[in-house]
């Protein structure tokens, strides 16, 4: 008869053996031999999502963008709803391993009741129980082990998309300060060229009152004095709204929050052509699809094992009485063992579903996977060709600057030599103005160039600062 009792737990333990393994993964995304740009070799290593990002932002030599990219740390939302999740998937995670530890449970009860199946017949009784409870599911078929195995990778991906929103974030505070401060010196541009329209119109209209000038010269004035005002103006609307952003990625109220224009001196660090491809594997968001890839994995074998038995240990020990005085004695105690086992044989394909299921999300991640590591290559590739491009073009532009500058002088000179009409200086300085802008878009434009690269590059990186920036643009454009 026991041999007989011992038959569905060799039958499980048979089966349990017999389980399917994983699938294997498809081959990843190629990985190119070098960058396109510059040359760099890449390396194959797997992703570190909890490595430090390092103070990639120290070598631009800003006091004020560590003060913000520190505050934003300690109070930005996104991070903290981050850490948020990371702290649930742990829990989740611990969840799992209890599930496959033994289970204890203390008990008590008391009733009251009459009947065929109570102790005293017709009589009404009590009953009272104290007891405790052992239960124990083997894990036969390693279901419950790939469960915690997928809910461990599901912690990992979120502590990588923790690491990849803190560098989400420190690359927007930088972009939008340093936006801020390229916005500054544009401004900073434009309202010298205001006054100097301004002299400009008053000397005009002076001349126009003694008759030297038609008042056609005034109108021409007017018109450039009143355009740049107005360019000003647009300019201020773009800064407030810099500094609204900025305030809400530090984590602070758009009402409360300042950042007083200062002299641009922040400087432009140069990243070495050379950079490491294992600086690229560092990226968090691509350590967040791998770890979720495995995850999904791990599912499609907690799935599979819904074809197999389980099998419950359960024991339970304690005391019953009809009498509280007589509750814990020895004569009262009560005892049972028992195990479980249990197949379904028919439920109209629900496990084979779940297989499919867990299967096609495995292939969703795969692809999701893929594309991670696609998208990173194409980060990486276009900030280097835009900072090869944004050289060029500012030196290009440099060299505009200075004809302008210097056309700009001529045509004064000859305007008040009688030589050139008011509208030829006029439309001098109004090109001057143009490319001195232009020239500090595209510094702005570098920056930011910069900042995308370190993000697209997965953060921390060794470089020395180039020379600083330009504090001020100061225009010559004052007429006499």
């Amino acid at each position: 008869m026991r041999r007989f009792l011992l038959l569905p737990l060799a039958a499980a333990l048979l089966v349990a053996g017999c389980a399917t393994s994983l699938p294997d993964l498809p081959a990843d995304a190629p990985v190119p031999a070098r960058f396109k740009e510059d040359g760099a070799r890449w390396t194959v290593a797997h992703p570190a999502e909890a490595q430090d990002r390092g103070t990639w932002w120290k070598p631009f030599a800003d006091p004020a963008l560590d003060r913000l990219v520190e505050q934003a740390a300690e109070r930005n939302t996104s991070i903290a709803e981050a850490g948020a999740r990371l702290a649930q998937a742990r829990a989740l995670v611990r969840s799992a391993r209890a599930d496959r530890m033994p289970q204890v449970g203390l008990g008590a009860s008391a009733s009251r009741g009459a009947g065929a199946n109570t102790p005293s017949g017709a009589e009404p009784a009590t009953l009272l129980q104290a007891d405790a409870a052992l239960s124990w599911e083997l894990d036969l078929s390693g279901r419950l082990a790939r469960a915690q195995d997928a809910n461990a990778l599901d912690a990992q991906a979120r502590e990588a998309l923790l690491q990849s929103t803190r560098l989400m974030v420190q690359a927007e505070v930088a972009q939008a300060y340093l936006a801020l401060r390229a916005l500054d010196a544009e401004r900073t541009l434009v309202r010298e060229t205001v006054r100097a329209y301004g002299d400009t119109l008053r000397l005009t209209q002076r001349r126009y009152q003694a008759g030297d000038v038609a008042e056609l010269d005034v109108v021409r004035v007017q018109t450039e004095f009143s355009a740049t005002e107005s360019e000003a103006l647009a300019l201020d609307r773009q800064r407030a709204q810099l500094e609204h952003a900025l305030a809400v990625l530090v984590g602070e109220a758009a009402s409360e929050f300042s950042l007083p224009p200062i002299a641009w001196s922040t400087a432009l660090p140069a990243i070495p052509p050379g950079v490491p491809g294992t600086v690229l594997a560092r990226r968090p968001d691509v350590a967040a699809a791998q770890s979720s890839l495995l995850a999904a994995q791990a599912r499609v074998g907690v799935a599979q094992s819904a074809w197999f038995p389980s099998v419950a240990l359960t024991g339970a020990g304690g005391f019953a009485s009809p009498e509280l005085g007589d509750l814990f004695k020895w004569s009262a105690r009560a005892w049972s063992v028992g195990a479980l086992l249990s197949l379904p044989i028919f439920d109209g394909g629900r496990r084979e579903a779940g297989v499919l299921s867990a299967q096609a999300q495995l292939d969703a991640q795969l692809a999701q996977y893929r594309g991670q590591v696609l998208n990173a290559f194409r980060e990486v590739e276009d900030q280097l060709s835009a900072l090869r491009l944004l050289d060029e073009q500012s030196q290009a532009q440099g060299r505009a600057v200075d004809a302008a500058r210097r056309a700009s002088a001529i045509s004064e000179t000859r305007y008040h030599a009688g030589m050139v009409s008011q509208l030829e200086l006029l439309d001098a300085r109004r090109s001057e103005l143009r490319n001195r802008r232009q020239a500090l878009q595209v510094r702005s434009a570098q920056y930011q160039a910069t900042v995308g690269l370190i993000r697209a590059l997965g953060g921390g990186w060794d470089a020395a600062p180039s020379a600083p920036a330009a504090t001020k643009e100061h225009s010559q454009l004052a007429a006499r």
